[in-house]
């Protein structure tokens, strides 16, 4: 097809895969970071103090209702204005773990209310501490149900990391577009870079579909 240079895109290969680290080390560490959030999160959810319960409230209303763009330049380009100067790649680790958690956290608190009610009465007729039964009985029955669900959302922070490179973050995405200005041909650099973030995805999903096979089925 005359609008794909095949060439330039072989060519530049390397350079575009250079961001890969980049790319994989936002999406992971945010997506672990955002799974320890959420899951105090959820707890706090489920706290019986309306402070807590508030304070959890607020932060996922608000992290679910804005763009993820918007956080990302709130904390590279706004909090110098305030004498806070970070890093594009800890803005975009914040920005990524903040947003993430509060998605993660109704994963956790919707599959923590999914399990019977029954569990959480046997294990107080057993005489468990509350702390005890959450731990041991609770969160490993809770987790098998939230895997397919935080599946989704780490794949969904893989193609969301690309949003990085709009603070000048040079993942994949930001190199691709760096060769496309370069040589005034972005329509190959771009289905380059779409071919590399659904091959990312792809391996991923093999990956859940293993984890859910030894955790879920068996």
């Amino acid at each position: 097809m005359s609008f794909i240079n095949l060439k330039l895109m072989v060519d530049n290969l390397g350079f575009v895969l250079t961001g890969l680290p980049y790319t994989l080390g936002i999406a992971g560490l945010s997506f672990v970071t955002g799974l320890i959030l959420g899951l105090f999160l959820a707890l706090m959810r489920r706290s019986k103090s309306l402070l807590l319960q508030t304070i959890a409230k607020a932060y996922i209303s608000i992290m679910r209702g804005v763009p993820m763009i918007v956080v990302l330049f709130m904390l590279y380009f706004a909090l110098p204005y305030f004498g806070i100067q970070l890093s594009a790649l800890v803005c975009a680790f914040i920005g990524f773990s903040s947003v993430s958690s509060a998605y993660i956290s109704e994963i956790f608190r919707s599959s923590i209310a999914a399990i019977d009610s029954g569990q959480w009465e046997a294990a107080r007729a057993l005489g468990l501490p509350q702390r005890t039964i959450v731990k041991k009985v609770i969160l490993p029955q809770a987790i098998r149900i939230a895997i397919p669900p935080l599946g989704n959302v780490a794949v969904d922070m893989i193609k969301s990391s690309s949003l990085a490179a709009m603070i000048t973050v040079p993942d994949i995405f930001q190199n691709a577009k760096i060769v496309g200005g370069r040589e005034w041909d972005y329509m190959s650099m771009y289905i380059l870079v779409a071919f590399i973030y659904w091959s990312l995805c792809v391996l991923f999903e093999r990956f859940q579909n293993y984890l859910e096979k030894r955790l879920i089925l068996e």
